[in-house]
């Protein structure tokens, strides 16, 4: 349980995962903080992110959180964090018919500690997940839609305020107050002012989204944009159109152009014919009475590209951590990390079961990312599911961690090794969220250096530095 007297507050955020950060990004965005905030950026101290008392951001204007601070200052993990545990807590994550396969990516300090592969592609036709094996993210997809807005506003071409009808004119929400008031910000921050998920009962019906985008005019709206939170797949989608118009590329190209390729997310794609057409994919599987079951991929939540449309392998995550871990300033300019990473908006509802029950002490929602209080540490997180298919991505700032795990089987087990992880980098008391057999204790403390330093039998990167795109 909770301790009562645990301070729901962040504590402040080292910048190695940011690499040297500037104290806010909106020097990146061309645009002016308001005013009730534009004395923030002259405090010493990080914002505090207890998001029940923290200053209310402007409806539209991203405020980062986070104050630099120097490399030096940001905690090594652990003496006894052991990434060959780790690993091998994957790997057990595949025995017993607990899960097919997966596939996990661990950076740290600016290095690959771990991007491997365990288990098994397709339970009927059974090839070894390996590191450029290829999964659907579903929700995690969000981070690149963010991201990829982002950039734009880094370049001048958008800005978070910018009003969605300048951009998709044909666009309109159930009254035209909230129609015209609706951000940027808002669409990417779940602000839209629609109930829960509209819609997405006819995603999963096979409705396009054109047709869906139309009905928007006809949900009601359950506060004006800005306003509340609740989670969409539909209107956050809407971002693809706002980078079409923005960008004159289609978001799924923009995509590959601005993050995939300067990334080196070699076997990243889009779509469902970019997972189909990939050398090495897995399957998702559902549960049967014997067993697990193998299917094709819908193609349903995939004609929502930006909501869930990314498909990437361990390799790939790799990258993507290091990147929103800021050791690819070149294509993440540390400032605009620092703004999509802001938490924009309270969402209690992730507080509510499980490990987040026992660990979280606040939650928030940013730009296409959640933002946690995790037992006074902040964690920059999603999740993702699809049918077949599910997925976890966090971000610990103040150790410069970065972990993301995947696996292709409808279930919640592995979901457990992402706070053992966490707890093991901050140095939290054990906790037993996984049926597996682990021990810290081993004398490899660090897997690091070359591919020689694997555990015999195991394939996949151990270690690697950030370096610049390799093709």
């Amino acid at each position: 349980m909770k301790e009562n007297n645990r301070r729901r507050r962040f504590r402040p955020v080292a910048s190695g995962l940011l690499g040297v950060l500037m104290p806010f990004a909106l020097s990146s965005t061309a645009q002016t903080p308001p005013a009730s905030l534009a004395s923030v950026s002259q405090a010493p101290a990080a914002l505090p992110v207890n998001l029940e008392n923290a200053p209310a951001p402007s409806p539209t204007q991203p405020m980062p959180w986070r104050v630099s601070l120097r490399p030096d200052q940001v905690q090594p993990l652990p003496a006894g964090f052991n990434v060959a545990a780790i690993e091998s807590m994957a790997e057990q994550l595949t025995y017993g018919n607990r899960v097919p396969g997966i596939a996990m990516a661990i950076v740290q300090n600016g290095r690959i500690l771990s991007a491997r592969g365990y288990g098994v592609t397709d339970i009927g036709n059974p090839q070894p997940v390996d590191a450029h094996t290829v999964f659907r993210l579903a929700s995690l997809s969000k981070a690149f839609a963010g991201t990829m807005a982002g950039l734009l506003v880094n370049d001048g071409t958008l800005r978070w305020d910018s009003k969605v009808t300048d951009y998709v004119p044909g666009f309109r929400l159930a009254t035209p107050e909230a129609t015209g008031k609706l951000t940027v910000a808002d669409v990417l921050s779940h602000r839209v002012g629609l109930p829960y998920n509209a819609y997405d009962r006819d995603v999963e019906a096979n409705a396009d989204y054109y047709t869906l985008t139309r009905k928007l005019a006809s949900a009601p709206l359950k506060c004006d944009p800005g306003e509340c939170y609740a989670y969409q797949n539909v209107a956050f989608s809407l971002i693809g159109d706002v980078v079409y118009a923005a960008s004159g590329s289609f978001y799924e190209q923009a995509v590959e152009r601005r993050l995939f390729k300067p990334l080196g997310m070699n076997d990243a794609s889009m779509g469902l014919a970019g997972i189909q057409a990939s050398p090495h994919w897995a399957r998702p599987h559902v549960r049967s009475r014997n067993g697990w079951v193998s299917l094709m991929p819908k193609p349903t939540y995939y004609r929502v590209a930006p909501a869930a449309g990314v498909n990437a392998s361990a390799s790939d995550m790799a990258q993507w951590l290091l990147a929103h871990t800021g050791h690819r300033p070149d294509v993440l300019p540390a400032p605009l990390l620092a703004t999509l990473h802001a938490p924009l908006i309270t969402t209690p509802g992730e507080m509510r079961s499980g490990w987040r029950h026992q660990r979280l002490d606040s939650a928030g929602y940013a730009l296409g990312w959640r933002v946690f209080d995790y037992s006074g540490h902040p964690v920059v997180f999603h999740a993702g599911a699809v049918q077949g298919y599910r997925g976890l991505v966090a971000l610990l700032p103040e150790r410069d961690l970065g972990i993301a795990i995947l696996w292709n089987g409808e279930s919640s087990v592995p979901s457990g090794l992402m706070p053992t992880i966490l707890d093991h980098a901050i140095g939290l008391p054990a906790q037993r969220w996984l049926d597996v057999d682990v021990d810290f204790g081993s004398d490899n403390l660090m897997v690091e250096g070359t591919q020689d330093n694997a555990p015999q039998g195991k394939k996949g990167i151990v270690s690697n530095r950030a370096t610049a795109s390799p093709r």
